[in-house]
């Protein structure tokens, strides 16, 4: 299967959970677009929002869009802008946060997993 479509097309959702702020994701590539060992996601995060401090069982690797911001990731932090790549391993207790006046916009690729 093929698919081509602009991010503005896909339905954004907002994140709910008890700590994530301010945060949307679209699903831009999922097991529905024939996408059988990655889903590719597109975050936001509104100006002084974060997504949960949480972890998973698998890997995610980020690409920095747009915007100003911080991720931590267990006990270390790094502060993200446009171009900055991310590796979160497996079961890593982590965070996106945004910075500034404008919205924290990434990309993030994760594995299927039963769970996913």
């Amino acid at each position: 299967m093929f698919k081509v479509v602009h991010t503005m097309d896909v339905v954004s959702e907002r994140v709910q959970d008890e700590e994530s702020k301010g945060v949307t994701v679209k699903w831009l590539i999922t097991r529905e677009d024939g996408a059988q060992n990655f889903a590719m996601r597109f975050f936001e995060v509104e100006p002084g929002g974060q997504t949960g401090f949480h972890s998973h069982d698998w890997e995610h690797e980020v690409f920095i869009l747009d915007g100003k911001g911080l991720v931590v990731c267990g006990d270390s932090e790094s502060e993200v802008t446009r171009g900055h790549v991310v590796f979160i391993p497996p079961n890593v207790k982590h965070f996106f946060k945004s910075r500034g006046d404008e919205k924290l916009s990434f990309l993030c690729l994760i594995p299927y997993k039963s769970d996913t």
